[in-house]
């Protein structure tokens, strides 16, 4: 307890010495890159460019889209261990549900599918799982529908990982930190030349961790997971104008199974936590196990000055198995609640691959950057599922793990589909204040599914056009319009009990307008954003009673719903003054289900009118730097449905972290010790999820950090 109380009045003081940090933010281009500690420009809270926004290195000023960049740089000053808290970072993404040791998102407003909301250096990847963020240099929020580079992918955005690469110089990091559970990750990162002429250039990664976690299951032990990851990837210059690069990573997690916690749906206590906040209502033996590999390759070829192809392929393997004890959601668990254990078994195999060709040139008077490429994906996905007996749970029991094997499932679920598209794309620059963006994309998907004796087949097919202006008054400002559309691909009506049994049903359809400005001001050292945009959604998957039935048939669906979003989002990124630095956004949202029976007027889950986050650095002297942030979420909502609507509602928080950082050089080996403490105010709040299946914010939590640069 003395450590806890002399850490957080550390973290005090280092918040008042940080009060002045707001000075007038005039100086020269030279301080800029001025300040370096441990090798590494303060200024990195700044990125110029986004390769997922436009599959290539195209400056953001030149990007018709509200694209926003979070470096490594920021999110290892927070201690960050997982992608929800890198997207944070992000005002217009919302956490969703941790169910099952997943984390899902939303993108203003729009969920993200596992299956086609991320990428990772281009390529769609499987997400079902907390991702690995060491490994990262950048994480790319691309906001808007993004179906003409991508393909299949929702109307909200998506989010790019992009990995670290080989170094030519030779790096070598070690790193460790703790929290006060007892947590525990350790880091390694090395990185360089394997030969002389620096053509052969590795990097490899070996991250170990431990993690105690705050919330506890029904005899008093709190969740645990265990991680280890490996990462190595290898360029090799097979010429002076080809570069082939491979890369292999491997995510060994396992972890104790939380399937959520539950709020009141009726009475004078709707919206509160059943229970203890920190209550696990899974029993203590339920557990989840994942591996999952990526094996790929990526080949760039500098045809010429103008010219470059790049092609590349990856290979994600990943498996699961989960044991539950699938409890029932109850407004009275003190006096029991049903379980029903089940052990299942999934297996996702995601195999995709692309080629690009991107050139420069010029017709008349107009430059061109132009992009021609096609890309696929093959995706299989296999699963054993065996159910226990039903049973209740009285709290205190000693229930023992239930004798229940996937393998004894003899009627296998199959399931997988191919999907393609060609796209083009040009950025005509028509005078030196005006460009034009325009490119088409086609996509076809071919889907099967198995169950037993039974099939069912589902073909859909796409044209997702994106058009853009953009207008620069000068060299370091812009002002954009576009206009972009997504598309995701629905399945057949398997219910046999519907009217519309066996029908294809047509892909979703989002449509957006947006309009917005870049600036890059302080002689580029800060980026400022805003855009407006407004996003409608058709072919809304809409099921409800077939009144009076005819036949077996007492259902009935069709493609009737729509959803509309709109709003707007600020942004700043970079250098205030000499010694501060600043990244921060703020989002409105106004979102409603629309020409819907069920869900007509009412906003989605976990959609909040505003939110907002801050973080900063403020540096004291070259050795010691403070950080303080916050985030806003406003009020959500944790139901959306005919039977209770928008009644059970999530309240509005304002949750604040701090940090301090000192650097010192002993021979040679530069080091960082780092304090940082997240929920300062230990602010009871409700994050992401449904009320049968919501996440509690962590209470205040301090975290410790030794890193060694050699």
């Amino acid at each position: 307890m003395a450590l806890k109380l002399s850490c957080v009045g550390l973290a005090v003081i280092s918040a008042l010495t940080a009060v002045p940090a707001l000075a007038e933010a005039e100086h020269g281009a030279d301080n800029i890159e001025r300040i370096n500690v441990l090798g590494r420009s303060f200024n990195d809270y700044k990125t110029g460019s986004a390769s997922g926004a436009m599959r290539g290195n195209i400056d953001l000023l030149d990007t018709p889209q509200s694209v926003t960049v979070i470096p490594d740089f920021v999110t290892d000053e927070q201690l960050a261990r997982n992608l929800s808290e890198v997207l944070s970072n992000d005002s217009s993404v919302t956490a969703g549900s941790e169910k099952w040791n997943r984390q899902q998102f939303s993108i203003r407003g729009f969920a993200l599918d596992s299956g086609n909301g991320f990428l990772v250096n281009g390529h769609q990847h499987w997400s079902h799982y907390i991702q690995p963020i060491e490994t990262l240099e950048q994480v790319e929020v691309l906001k808007g529908p993004s179906s003409m580079l991508y393909g299949q992918s929702g109307p909200g955005g998506l989010v790019n990982m992009v990995t670290k690469r080989p170094t030519y110089d030779a790096l070598f990091n070690l790193g460790f930190d703790t929290d006060e559970y007892g947590s525990t990750r350790f880091q390694m990162d090395a990185s360089g030349a394997a030969n002389d002429d620096g053509s052969v250039r590795y990097r490899t990664m070996v991250v170990k961790q431990d993690t105690t976690y705050w919330t506890e299951y029904p005899n008093g032990e709190n969740k645990e997971r265990d991680r280890l990851l490996t990462f190595l990837t290898v360029d090799v210059d097979l010429t002076d104008d080809i570069t082939l690069s491979v890369k292999y990573d491997n995510t060994a997690d396992k972890a104790g199974l939380d399937s959520g916690a539950w709020l009141y749906s009726t009475g004078e206590h709707k919206g509160e936590v059943i229970g203890d906040k920190d209550k696990i209502w899974e029993l203590p033996w339920a557990f989840i196990d994942i591996n999952v590999q990526n094996v790929g390759a990526d080949l760039t070829w500098h045809i010429n000055d103008n010219w470059q192809m790049k092609t590349g392929y990856n290979h994600q393997m990943y498996e699961r198995q989960r044991m539950g004890s699938g409890p029932k959601y109850t407004e009275d668990p003190a006096n029991g609640y049903s379980v029903q254990p089940f052990d299942r078994h999934d297996d996702w195999q995601y195999k995709t691959a692309y080629v690009d060709f991107t050139g420069n040139f010029t017709t008349g008077s107009f430059e061109h950057q132009f992009l021609i490429g096609a890309n696929m994906l093959d995706y299989y996905y296999g699963q054993l599922y065996v159910k226990g007996q039903k049973g209740t749970y009285i709290p205190g029991q000693n229930i023992p793990p239930p004798d229940v094997n996937y393998h004894d499932d003899k009627d296998k679920y199959e399931s997988e589909y191919y999907h393609y598209g060609f796209y083009i794309q040009d950025l005509i620059s028509l005078t030196e204040q005006w460009k034009v963006l325009a490119g088409v994309r086609y996509d076809e998907q071919h889907k099967t599914s198995y169950k037993g004796d039974k099939a069912f087949d589902n073909n859909a097919n796409a044209l997702s056009p994106k058009f853009g202006v953009i207008y620069e008054p000068t060299d370091f400002g812009s002002i954009y319009v576009n206009y972009s559309k997504s598309f995701t691909p629905k399945d057949r009506v398997t219910n046999s009990k519907d009217a519309n049994y066996n029908t294809d049903l047509k892909p979703e359809y989002g449509t957006q307008y947006e309009i917005g400005t870049k600036w890059e001001l302080f002689d580029s050292g800060l980026l400022m954003t805003a855009a407006l945009f407004d996003i409608t959604v058709e072919n809304r998957v809409v099921t409800q009673d077939y009144t009076p039935a005819v036949g077996d048939a007492d259902k009935i669906t069709t493609q009737d719903g729509e959803q509309n979003h709109k709003g707007f989002e600020l942004g700043a990124q970079g250098q205030l003054t000499d010694a501060v630095f600043i990244t921060g956004s703020m989002m409105y949202l106004a979102a409603k289900y629309e020409s819907d029976p069920k869900l007509d007027g009412l906003t989605p889950i976990d959609a909040p009118k505003w939110s907002a986050n801050i973080w900063t650095r403020y540096e004291v002297t070259d050795q010691l730097a403070l950080n303080l942030g916050a985030q806003y979420v406003g009020e959500r909502y944790a139901s959306a449905d005919a039977s209770l609507g928008n009644s059970i509602v999530k309240d509005a928080f304002v949750r604040v972290d701090m940090g301090a950082a000192y650097n010192w050089d002993i021979k040679g080996t530069e080091m960082s010790l780092r304090l940082n403490v997240k929920n300062l105010f230990d602010t009871d709040y409700i994050d992401g999820g449904s009320y049968k299946e919501v996440t509690i914010g962590q209470g205040r939590n301090l975290s410790l950090a030794l890193e060694a640069r050699f």
